[in-house]
C-alpha cells in the first residue's frame, strides 16, 4: 500500500513529492476554510441512520475541492452518534488539566485542525484519508460513569505492558476515570475469568517486565458471549490489544454493541511482533525484537569466526513477512544471508545457496546466516511428510526450519563436498519478544495509549489507532484486517539488504521477482480470508 504523509495543517498534495514540499496547496480554497464536511459531528442528525453497519464502518465521505485535482475521500471510522443520535456533548477534561495547562492555547486550536489533517493515500486523484489521532473539543462520556476495560490477546511482544499502563494512566489523569477493569486471560477472559481492578498504582511499574501482566490466550472468540458479559459488568470502554485476528474479533464486538444499541466504545491497539500489521508504518515492539535479535547474530558470529569453516545459523520469527530477519541483518553486518518467506531460495547447484555458503567460507573462513521462522517451509514439509496444523488462531504451525537448514548444510559439506563444518544453531524465536520494550517503543506505546483513549473518550468506536507516514490516525478495523504488510521484493529495502550482504537473490530476473511478488500478495489474500477467529 503506498502511502505518503499525515498532513499536520490543511494541505495536501497527491504528486510523488519530497516531504519538504507536501504542504504546497490548500486542503479548501481561501475564500471557505471552514468547510463543513469535517466540522464537528451534530449529535441530533440521523443523517448516517440509513446505512448499515457495514457501510457505517467503511464509510467514506467526499468532498469537491476547487482544484483542478477534483475531490478527496475520509475513510472515517464509526462514532456513537451514528446509531445513537441524541448522545449528549460535555466539555473535555483536559481543559482543565495540568498537563495541558501550559499548551492550552496549541490544543485549543488543534482540536479543530485534527478534523483536517488527513492521510494521504496516492491511489486516487485526492487519495483516500484517514482521520488524525488526539483530543477533541467535546467529549462523549462523563468521567464518572465510564466503566473501561483492557483485553490483551494473542501472543506476547514486548511492549503490551506498557500499553496496558498507559491506556489506565491516561484514563485516570487526563479524563479522571477511575473505574478501569483488566480482563484475565484473553477474549474468553470475558466469560470464564474473573476481572481484576486496574489503577495507575497497579501498572505503576509493569512496563519494566516482558509479557502481558493480564495474561493472553489465542482464540476463544464468541461475540455473543462477550458482548453478554460487556452489558452485565456495565461496560463502556473496551481497549483490546492483539493482532489481526485480534482486530477481527473487535469489529465483531463493534457491531453487535451497535446492533443492541449500546453506548460502548471499542478501540483496538494493533499487536504483532513481526510488523506485517497492514496500513500502520510499524506495529509496537518491532524496534526491541531487532535489537534483542542482534545478541543472537552476535553471539553466532563470535562462534564461528573462532573455528575452521564456521557456519552459524540463526532463525528468527517471521510466519508469513521477513521484517525482524531483514531490519537484523541490515542493523547487524555481520550476516551473510538472510532468508525470508517472501523470497524463494535453493540449496544445491549453480548460485545455490550451498554454492554461497563453500565461497563465503573460502573468503572468509566463516558464514553467518539469518532465517525467518516461515522461509522454505515448503522444502520441510515435503522431507518429513508433514500434514498442515492450525493453532487456535488459526495459524498454520510452523516446522523448524532453522534446525532443518542446518542438518541440510552439515550432510551437503561432510558427505558430499568431503568439508569439515562446526555448525552452531541458535534459536532465540520466543527471547526477543519476551522482553520489556525499549526507550523508543514505550515511548510508541504510550502515544497509541493515549490515541485510543482520546478517541473513545470522543465517541469513536470500532477503529483502531496507528501510525500512517509519521501521523498518528484512527483507522477503520478493516482496513488492518484485510491484507497483511510482507517484504516487497521490488522496493529499496530489500535492495539494500542484498547489496550489504551481497547475497543471492535466488531469483534470476526481474520477472521472476514481479512473479514472486504477485504470488505472495495473492496467498496473504487468500489467507487472509481463511482465517477464523471463532473459538476452537
Amino acid at each position: 500500500m503506498d502511502l505518503s504523509i499525515a498532513l499536520p495543517f490543511p494541505s495536501i498534495t497527491t504528486k510523488p513529492f519530497p516531504s519538504h514540499l507536501l504542504l504546497s496547496r490548500p486542503l479548501f480554497p481561501s475564500s471557505s476554510p471552514g468547510r463543513s464536511l469535517l466540522s464537528t459531528r451534530n449529535p441530533s442528525s440521523s443523517r448516517h441512520n440509513h446505512r448499515t453497519p457495514r457501510q457505517r464502518l467503511r464509510r467514506r465521505v467526499s468532498a469537491a475541492v476547487d482544484d483542478d485535482d477534483g475531490g478527496f475521500v475520509l475513510e472515517d471510522v464509526p462514532h456513537l452518534s451514528d446509531f445513537l443520535p441524541n448522545l449528549p456533548l460535555y466539555p473535555n477534561p483536559l481543559e482543565k488539566s495540568q498537563a495541558y495547562a501550559i499548551v492550552k492555547y496549541v490544543v485549543s486550536l488543534l482540536l479543530l485542525s485534527h478534523f483536517h489533517s488527513v492521510v494521504v493515500h496516492k491511489g486516487s486523484p485526492r487519495g483516500v484519508h484517514f482521520r488524525r489521532a488526539g483530543p477533541r473539543e467535546k467529549v462523549y462520556f462523563k468521567p464518572d460513569e465510564v466503566r473501561a476495560c483492557v483485553v490483551t490477546c494473542g501472543g506476547l511482544c514486548p511492549g503490551i505492558n506498557t500499553v496496558i499502563r498507559e491506556i489506565v494512566c491516561g484514563l485516570n489523569y487526563m479524563y479522571g476515570v477511575d473505574d478501569i477493569l483488566g480482563i484475565v486471560g484473553g477474549y474468553r477472559g470475558f466469560y470464564s475469568k474473573n476481572t481484576v481492578k486496574l489503577t495507575p498504582k497497579v501498572v505503576n511499574d509493569i512496563h519494566k517486565r516482558g509479557g502481558t501482566t493480564l495474561l493472553t490466550s489465542r482464540g476463544g472468540h464468541d461475540t455473543v458471549k462477550i458482548v453478554d458479559s460487556i452489558q452485565d459488568r456495565g461496560i463502556n470502554q473496551v481497549y483490546i490489544i492483539g493482532g489481526d485476528g485480534t482486530q477481527k474479533g473487535a469489529a465483531l464486538i463493534h457491531e453487535e454493541v451497535e446492533k443492541r444499541g449500546m453506548k460502548v466504545a471499542v478501540a483496538g491497539i494493533p499487536k504483532t511482533i513481526d510488523n506485517d500489521i497492514a496500513v500502520i508504518d510499524k506495529s509496537f515492539g518491532f524496534d526491541t525484537a531487532v535489537e534483542e535479535a542482534q545478541r543472537a547474530i552476535n553471539a553466532a558470529h563470535v562462534e564461528v569466526e573462532c573455528v575452521e569453516n564456521g557456519v552459524g545459523v540463526v532463525k528468527l520469527m517471521g510466519r508469513y513477512s521477513g521484517f525482524i530477519a531483514m531490519h537484523a541483518t541490515l542493523a547487524s553486518r555481520d550476516v551473510d544471508c538472510c532468508l525470508i518467506p517472501e523470497s524463494p531460495f535453493y540449496l544445491e547447484g549453480q548460485g545455490g545457496l550451498f554454492q554461497f555458503i563453500e565461497s563465503r567460507m573460502k573468503e572468509n573462513g566463516h558464514v553467518v546466516i539469518v532465517i525467518a521462522e516461515g522461509a522454505g517451509q515448503e522444502f520441510v514439509a515435503q522431507s518429513i511428510h508433514d500434514v498442515n496444523q492450525k493453532d487456535a488462531s488459526g495459524n498454520r504451525l510452523l516446522l523448524d526450519v532453522g534446525l532443518w537448514l542446518s542438518h541440510k548444510i552439515k550432510d551437503h559439506f561432510t558427505q558430499v563436498r568431503e568439508m569439515d563444518v562446526n555448525m552452531k544453531y541458535i534459536d532465540p524465536t520466543y527471547m526477543i519478544r519476551a522482553i520489556p520494550s525499549n526507550a523508543s517503543d514505550n515511548i510508541y506505546c504510550t502515544l497509541l495509549a493515549q490515541s485510543a483513549v482520546h478517541g473513545a473518550m470522543a465517541g469513536y468506536t470500532g477503529f483502531t489507532v496507528g501510525p500512517v507516514n509519521g501521523k498518528h490516525a484512527y483507522i477503520p478495523i478493516a482496513r488492518v484486517t484485510e491484507t497483511q504488510n510482507t517484504v516487497r521484493l521490488t522496493d529499496r529495502m530489500w535492495a539494500r539488504l542484498l547489496s550489504s550482504t551481497n547475497q543471492p537473490s535466488f531469483l534470476n530476473s526481474c520477472d521472476d521477482i514481479l512473479l514472486q511478488q504477485e504470488r505472495v500478495d495473492r496467498d496473504m489474500v487468500d489467507m487472509i480470508h481463511k482465517m477464523k477467529i471463532t473459538s476452537t
